[in-house]
């Protein structure tokens, strides 16, 4: 990594921190998916954080948010546009939606019907969406962060599997500590940390580090251990569904992204440990009795994890 991209990252993360106060952790998750050029799906309680972080990032990468909640009622031309006709010419005009934009926030996501949700796919899959039989492509950099909340909360749909499949990384920010609560309480007293946030770096440098990202050398061995993790969700006993190809390439490039952050030009195998669950875990399906048993995808994470041996 070069001093200037050092730089503008150690600006960016100051910038993140002072808007989502004590989640170092969770920020440099979502930086891993920004680098990566992956989708972040935050799930957590309501009020957290989650759309906040979305703003704070498109303001310190000085690209364009768009921010759509997701609702019962919503169309999937309300998302990706439509033809519109023009009276005076006899002609129909595409009318660009909200998804034609660098960072889609999609807000409270699972609210929406599965038939909305899947209007997201060939957006998030290949940087273009189709409509009435034409292509059109989008802006880059391209990514979205979509919010939800938890599966049972009241009002919410299960997002299929194919679409948690094109999210990079799912996390969750969760409550923040007393004392760092303490300071986000003050902090707000006369204004919002947002207001207070610019511009650190361009479009173009967020490019040029997502290049940079590419650029990180992975050896032979550290491949083999990550598919290795991945081939072993493919015959774990209480999953029905391992993770795909899609997801091995996802780890791939967000192992990449987190040794880029951490300055290193080589990825080890604790990124893909630290990793695992983040980038895995929303990819699996339980079998029922698993399920009903009380197990977790991410408790299976952590056994795969534990039990494959590591590349030394």
């Amino acid at each position: 990594m070069s001093a200037s991209s050092g730089a503008i990252l150690e600006q960016v993360k100051a910038a993140l921190g002072s808007v989502i106060r004590g989640k170092p952790e969770a920020l440099e998750l979502v930086l891993v998916g920004v680098l990566s050029s992956g989708h972040v799906l935050l799930e957590d309680v309501p009020g957290v954080g989650k759309t906040t972080l979305a703003k704070a990032l498109g303001r310190v990468f000085s690209v364009s948010v768009t921010r759509v909640q997701f609702t019962p009622d919503l169309l999937p031309t309300d998302i990706l546009g439509s033809q519109v006709l023009r009276p005076a010419e006899g002609t129909f005009h595409f009318h660009p939606g909200p998804v034609f934009t660098n960072i889609l926030l999609a807000d409270e996501i699972n609210r929406a019907s599965p038939r909305t949700q899947s209007a997201l796919l060939e957006a998030m899959s290949e940087g273009q969406v189709t409509v009435d039989g034409t292509t059109h492509k989008l802006p880059a950099p391209f990514f979205v962060i979509a919010t939800q909340n938890p599966v049972d909360s009241q009002g919410t749909y299960p997002l299929p599997e194919a679409q948690l499949d094109r999210f990079l990384l799912r996390l969750a920010i969760g409550y923040p500590p007393e004392e760092d609560e303490l300071g986000i309480l003050f902090s707000q007293q006369r204004a919002h940390p947002l207001d207070a946030v610019g511009a650190v770096a361009t479009s173009a440098e967020l490019l040029a580090l997502q290049a940079g990202v590419r650029a990180i050398e992975v050896k032979e061995p550290v491949a083999r251990y990550l598919l290795r993790l991945v081939a072993a969700t493919r015959k774990h006993p209480d999953l029905e569904l391992g993770a795909s190809p899609r997801g091995a390439l996802g780890f791939f490039r967000a192992a990449q992204a987190r040794a880029f952050l951490c300055g290193r030009a080589y990825v080890t195998p604790e990124d893909l440990q630290a990793l695992s669950e983040p980038v895995l875990a929303h990819r699996l399906v339980l079998t029922p009795q698993s399920r009903y048993g009380g197990t977790t995808t991410r408790d299976v994470v952590a056994g795969i994890v534990a039990g494959v041996d590591v590349p030394t």
